[in-house]
């Protein structure tokens, strides 16, 4: 039986949290089997961003950028503010280089994959967060390495640098390109189209096997590291904590409309864990805590992107417009 597009949207988040759940029981009760799954979590992700790809259509992407101030805000916030915040939400941890390194891997790039759901889901505008997409992993990919530089030191780089240059070709290079040409493709055939549509209809599905395959493949090495997480549990929850108002105040700053300031909330608020864990799983043995602090940060956003839902459109966006008096705001185009 087919399952449509619209009844996997309607469930998703029901999907995303049974996807945690049910790999992470089966990671614990069958350790053996579930080893093997993590093999799948690159080519699953990549199928996954290729799926978000197909999103993008250059009349889309055109559109959302002339709403420059939410980009403008986007960067500033993702790529000059967050980093401060990160590193003084940072000063709480031990000085565990691999527990530090999976922190600041995790929360210094934003999300790509469940940032468009929730955006959806929190009422933003969906064609600013899909547009938003392939210069977020751009710009991510050129300046995470910058930035662990800058707080871990250059050791470091020498450890990621393989694993960043596999990544960025698999997992953005690659889809990017297959996605571009699917769009063509699906531009002069009829089975081109049809296989558009299927793609641009697969993220939900994708993103529920991309959970469940590292919930059950990370379980046990989770539960191992668990003791020694707790103080970057309390990093990630202030961070969920903070972002959202931060999103609130740049919306009043680069004076964003509604639609835009719930697009920036989620995107402040959703980091990009689906990306950064292949990278934290292709280090060297004795690097298990950035693995296991990058699930943590998995789990936690989840529930607390959940949350935002109620937060976001019912009290830091609820209905007025924030720019000023008597200014004339165009509306944001995919607004809900």
């Amino acid at each position: 039986m087919r399952i449509s597009r619209e009844a996997l949207e309607r469930y998703q988040v029901l999907m995303y949290a049974s996807a945690l759940l049910g790999g992470a029981a089966c990671g614990l009760l069958a350790p053996d089997p579930a080893g093997w799954l993590e093999r799948l979590v690159w080519p699953v992700l990549a199928a996954l961003l290729y799926a978000t790809f197909c999103h993008v259509r250059a009349s889309d992407a055109l559109q959302a950028f002339r709403h420059w101030r939410f980009f403008a805000a986007s960067l500033v916030a993702n790529f000059g503010l967050v980093p401060i915040l990160v590193w003084v939400l940072a000063s709480l941890l031990p000085p565990d280089p691999a527990l530090r390194l999976g922190v600041f891997m995790v929360l210094l790039v934003p999300c790509t994959d469940w940032f468009v759901t929730f955006t959806h889901l929190g009422q933003g505008s969906t064609r600013l967060a899909v547009a938003v997409v392939p210069a977020q992993l751009l710009v991510q990919l050129a300046l995470l390495p910058v930035y662990l530089w800058l707080f871990l030191g250059p050791g470091l780089i020498a450890v990621a640098t393989e694993p960043f240059l596999q990544a960025f070709v698999g997992l953005i290079a690659v889809p990017f390109g297959l996605a571009a040409l699917t769009r063509r493709w699906a531009g002069s055939s009829a089975l081109g189209a049809h296989w558009l549509a299927l793609s641009v209809s697969s993220p939900v599905l994708l993103l529920a096997i991309t959970i469940f395959l590292i919930a059950a493949s990370q379980a046990w090495a989770f539960v191992q590291a668990l003791s020694g997480l707790g103080w970057a549990a309390l990093v990630f929850l202030l961070y969920v904590l903070v972002a959202a108002p931060l999103a609130r105040l740049l919306a009043l700053a680069f004076r964003l409309d509604l639609y835009a300031g719930r697009t920036l909330a989620f995107n402040l608020g959703s980091r990009n864990s689906f990306v950064v864990l292949p990278l934290a799983l292709a280090l060297p043995p004795g690097w298990d805590a950035a693995v296991a602090s990058i699930v943590l940060q998995g789990a936690l956003e989840l529930a607390g992107l959940l949350c935002y839902l109620r937060w976001v459109p019912g009290v830091l966006f609820r209905g007025e417009q924030l720019q000023q008096p008597g200014e004339r705001v165009q509306r944001v185009p995919g607004a809900e």
